[in-house]
């Protein structure tokens, strides 16, 4: 997958398929709109577009002061990358940026790159006063093919990053592994001592207590103590993914 930062020297696709929005956790309701979009790119012999948004919008619009995130950047791409994409475009979300009017944005930021179809999900709302859902694209971006998802039910359950963050929130992690469709995930440095080191602020933790995880196909503990502390019980240091499994 190739990434990109910002719009300034992007390529110019042809008729390629593309989606956009926060995805924070990269969930299973995220992967069901992915992977339509993989697949239309596909049938289309064309390239797939994720554009989406750094940082997180409810920051820059005030409303996300406690806000904790499923995923760091890095993990966001990790995941992305998985999930069969080509082409990740990371657009800086500004105050500025916000104001766009939804036709603004497909006018000056999504046709010139050479994307004629969008894939959005039911209640995807994008633009200035969110006004661009399915209904105001349907009628007004006639330059593009529209397709919409439906809303994607795990065991009858809504799937959301707010519902997977309560969950996370609780230490209920196996529950929300299931709305994710994998173990929630750290990706981070690990010392000699099997400290975790530099976990950005905005990453959700769990609560303080001690669970199972997966490093690099090895199952040990990780305990999470209060102020953010963390450690593994093992003593190889370096990068790692780590899966929570229980």
């Amino acid at each position: 997958m190739k990434v990109y930062y910002g719009f300034d020297n992007l390529p110019k696709f042809s008729q390629a398929v593309a989606t956009m929005g926060s995805y924070d956790g990269v969930h299973s309701g995220h992967r069901e709109l992915l992977q339509q979009v993989v697949a239309l790119a596909k049938r289309e012999n064309t390239q797939s577009v994720v554009l989406t948004f750094d940082p997180h919008p409810r920051y820059v619009l005030g409303s996300g002061a406690n806000l904790q995130l499923l995923n760091t950047l890095e993990e966001k791409i990790y995941l992305l990358e998985r999930q069969g994409i080509d082409n990740l475009i990371v657009v800086p979300f500004t105050e500025d940026f916000s104001q766009k009017r939804p036709i603004e944005f497909i006018e000056e930021n999504i046709l010139p790159l050479g994307i004629s179809t969008l894939v959005v999900g039911y209640n995807h709302r994008f633009g200035h006063n969110k006004e661009g859902d399915f209904n105001y694209l349907e009628s007004r971006a006639e330059q593009l093919k529209i397709h919409m998802v439906e809303q994607h039910l795990v065991q009858e359950s809504k799937v959301s990053s707010t519902i997977i963050r309560q969950l996370i929130a609780k230490g209920m992690m196996q529950r929300a592994a299931q709305l994710l469709a994998e173990p929630y995930l750290i990706k981070a440095a690990i010392d000699q001592r099997g400290e975790i080191v530099n976990i950005d602020n905005k990453k959700l933790l769990p609560p303080s207590g001690t669970y199972r995880v997966e490093i690099a196909g090895e199952i040990t503990d990780l305990i999470i103590e209060e102020g953010r502390r963390a450690r593994v019980l093992r003593e190889r240091e370096g990068v790692e993914i780590i899966k929570f499994i229980e």
